[in-house]
């Protein structure tokens, strides 16, 4: 399996890092929820340590992406206020593989096409590393969250809801 840009970017710089694999149920579409499955029996990860990376679109043809554990819900509104804009929606599909060059259930926050700005819900800081996709259904990397929000550029705020 090669590495993917995610792997490439990390490996660049010379972060420490982890990749794990595992063979993606093709029917599945809970891509979140497989992975918790899995990683949680394969190498003990709880299920807020597990990260999703969601793509909002931020108006005036800008997108944005955030950065929260599987279980949780983005709350719209608190990722609007970490972006600074007024209003933020789901990206559209297309927009999100056209931009990070990854394909939904496998978007990594990290080496995207387009280097997009990046939130990290606030919970990332209570690990001491969290797994995201590694920009592959079916491959995830584990890093120290404070790496994560280094090479992303990230901020953190809470942008969990619930």
């Amino acid at each position: 399996m090669g590495a993917t840009p995610a792997i490439t970017a990390l490996e660049k710089v010379g972060v420490e890092h982890a990749v794990h694999s595992y063979a993606h149920e093709k029917t599945s579409t809970d891509y979140g929820a497989e992975a918790v499955a899995i990683m949680g029996e394969r190498i003990g990860a709880a299920p807020g340590q597990i990260f999703k990376t969601l793509v909002v679109d931020l108006g005036d043809r800008r997108l944005g992406v955030a950065v929260l554990p599987v279980p949780q819900q983005l709350s719209l509104k608190a990722a609007a206020r970490a972006f600074g804009v007024p209003r933020a929606v789901m990206a559209q599909a297309a927009a999100v593989t056209r931009a990070t060059g990854y394909v939904l259930g496998g978007v990594s926050p990290i080496g995207q096409k387009t280097p997009l700005p990046v939130v990290v819900d606030v919970s990332a800081r209570e690990w001491d590393a969290v797994l995201v996709s590694a920009g592959r259904r079916g491959l995830e990397i584990e890093l120290a969250p404070a790496d994560l929000i280094e090479v992303t550029g990230a901020t953190v705020a809470a942008i969990a809801a619930g």
